[in-house]
């Protein structure tokens, strides 16, 4: 059998492979797979978009040859229900493989360790848990959605040295350097939507797209308790397969429905919430809904008021601050709490790294609830 820092040669490599799905397989989880046997790789596949073949099978196609006494190496546990695909078990089993190594097992409550036990059962030879943390890392949304079927929500943020986001009138627009915002659209192409309040859509009019990178658009939500954008806004002009959500108090909806219908004739989806004072929402009960659309992840891209928000309703898993090394004199701070106290005490960071982008600091965080 392989040694463990071969095995842990091989996870890296499957978790390289899995991230060439990032942004199409979503809600399903990225995953690589890699076929090894007589000390040389004899095939890999990764899970090229929702609804196609998983790695594992893809892996298994791209071999012609016998694969009896095979090491397959992959970083989830194989599946062991019919889904959009076949069991991939049974195809493991059949193609006589003697030895699967996996990352992590299915976060699925309903098939966890069921995949392990049928291999098992088959005597094939099972080893569990190589380079976990990365793999989980991996598939960190999945993992927070199929167990609770709420999005995973990360916080992106873009300020100065001494904490704002912007001047009072709006300007500088960009913040962050060039190889910054060439990331926050890799971002943008990876994670299942992006969302943003009103007053960033009437102030900044941004199209929430990517054209930087090559991607996919993500989905598009827009937080307007009082529905006061239109649709002479860039964000809700792109035609493509995405789709555009708007969250409106429900004051809001009843009082402007001819408005509603023009926005519904463009195929934008008005959804009513019941709002608490000053028409915020409480936010968990949009995840839910989106959570029932199917989308998995969340990057919430302002402003402040919103990204405030989350962290004060605890909704926040993660916080990507990009700090430019520059200062903004009289402007808007990037958080608006609204009880500083209770954030203070209440708000805990952990993993936290800080890392170069460009001219740029990169501080990412995840948030204990």
């Amino acid at each position: 059998m392989l040694s463990e820092p071969q095995l842990e040669s091989l996870m890296r490599e499957c978790i390289v492979i899995a991230r060439k799905g990032s942004g199409y397989v979503s809600p399903n989880p990225q995953v690589g797979a890699i076929i090894y046997q007589n000390g040389a790789i004899l095939g890999k596949g990764f899970h090229t978009k929702y609804g196609e073949p998983h790695a594992e099978i893809e892996a298994i196609k791209s071999v012609k040859t016998n694969l009896k006494g095979a090491t397959l190496i992959v970083n989830l546990e194989p599946c062991s229900h019919y889904g959009k695909t076949p069991p991939c078990v049974d195809e493991i089993i059949k193609k006589n493989i003697s030895n699967v190594v996996i990352g992590t097992r299915d976060p699925n409550k309903l098939v966890s360790g069921k995949g392990i036990k049928k291999l098992q059962s088959k005597g094939i030879n099972v080893i569990e848990g190589i380079l976990k943390k990365d793999c989980l890392k991996l598939n960190e949304s999945f993992f927070k959605f199929i167990q609770t079927n709420i999005p995973f929500v990360v916080l992106k943020c873009a300020q100065s040295l001494n904490g704002k986001i912007a001047s009072f009138n709006g300007k500088p627009k960009w913040i962050s350097g060039a190889k910054s915002r060439t990331l926050v659209h890799q971002l943008r192409s990876e994670y299942d939507s992006i969302l943003v309040g009103a007053q960033t859509v009437i102030k900044d009019n941004p199209s929430l797209t990517v054209r930087l990178v090559k991607g996919r658009n993500p989905h598009k939500i827009v937080i307007d308790g009082k529905f006061r954008t239109t649709l002479n806004y860039k964000v809700y002009q792109q035609n493509d397969d995405k789709k555009t959500y708007v969250f409106v108090s429900e004051e809001a909806f009843f009082n402007l429905q001819k408005k509603v219908k023009s926005f519904e004739k463009e195929h934008i989806q008005i959804i009513p919430i019941k709002a608490k004072k000053n028409f915020r929402f409480d936010f968990i009960d949009v995840l839910r809904i989106l959570g029932n659309e199917g989308i998995a992840s969340i990057l919430v891209e302002g402003g402040a008021d919103i990204q405030s928000q989350f962290l004060e309703q605890k909704l926040a898993d993660k916080l990507l601050l990009f700090i430019a090394p520059t200062f903004i004199g009289k402007g808007i701070d990037t958080f608006n709490f609204s009880d500083n106290s209770i954030i203070l005490r209440n708000i805990k960071l952990y993993h936290s790294t800080f890392s170069l982008i460009g001219e740029d600091i990169l501080f990412e965080t995840y948030l204990k609830k």
